[in-house]
């Protein structure tokens, strides 16, 4: 569970709502369903005629990824790929047969069943590096789709307003009715702006970080592959790979 997610929009909702309050109001003056379904409706009918059906489903499949963090051991990775150049250097590359029905992760085992198979250092870099670049764009798209969604909500927003106004304009003979119409009417606007900036762009944004935490361990899985097969000394193997790690991460000279 991606608690910072969490706690953010306890935060930005308690404060807004909180806010409200304090002013004198109430939350029940906010909460509008149809000003909800016509800039939900509309927003999000915006998007689906923007995007293709597969990037659509695809962003809705990786909104998970705004609530849960992805599990990405560098270090377990480096360690496993130390392993294999020191086996390799012992017993050769035949020896890392054994090791590919332990691997789970598809891309780590096409690229080691690469090595093993004497494929040459550089047309292993070339093949996944195109294979990692179909994937951060694939899934970088789902940020696009919400940042798409942030864009379009205020202005659906604004346009729900102008429908309660336009509601409003019909009833002029009855005064009394003039202030609630009106402040439902920008309700819509409270939506519209509210979903843009404290979900959908922040959804966006979090995603495209993630994605791009998980082509890094590609990146990182693809230098140490490639050296492997190049029969690099796994000390300076693992040297080479600590460069990937985090600040925080990396060992301390001795």
């Amino acid at each position: 569970m991606d608690l910072l997610t969490i706690i953010g929009i306890i935060v930005a909702l308690g404060a807004i709502l909180g806010g409200q309050i304090l002013e004198g109001g109430h939350i029940g003056s906010i909460m509008q369903l149809t000003a909800f379904i016509i800039v939900m409706g509309g927003t999000f009918g915006a998007v689906m005629v923007n995007y293709p059906m597969a990037t659509f489903l695809k962003a809705i499949t990786n909104t998970k990824m705004v609530f849960f963090n992805v599990h990405v051991d560098s270090k377990a990775m480096i360690a496993l790929i130390v392993e294999l150049a020191t086996l390799s250097r012992k017993q050769g590359l035949l020896a890392l047969e054994g090791k590919l029905k332990t691997m789970t992760d598809p891309f780590f085992k096409k690229g080691l069943q690469l090595v093993i198979d004497g494929t040459e250092a550089k047309m292993i870099r070339e093949i996944l590096e195109i294979e990692v670049e179909h994937y951060e764009e694939e899934n970088s798209l789902s940020g696009k789709v919400y940042e798409s969604l942030g864009g379009y909500a205020p202005t659906i927003g604004i346009l729900g307003a102008v429908l309660g106004l336009i509601h409003v304009m019909e009833n002029l003979a009855d005064p009394s009715k003039l202030g609630s119409g009106i402040a439902v009417a920008f309700v819509a606007t409270i939506y519209g702006v509210g979903a843009a900036n404290l979900f959908f762009l922040p959804m966006g944004g979090k995603i495209k970080l993630k994605i791009k935490e998980l082509v890094l361990a590609r990146q990182l899985i693809i230098e140490g592959l490639v050296s492997l097969a190049q029969a690099e000394n796994p000390k300076m193997i693992e040297e080479k790979l600590n460069g990937y790690l985090p600040e925080s991460q990396q060992p301390k000279p001795k």
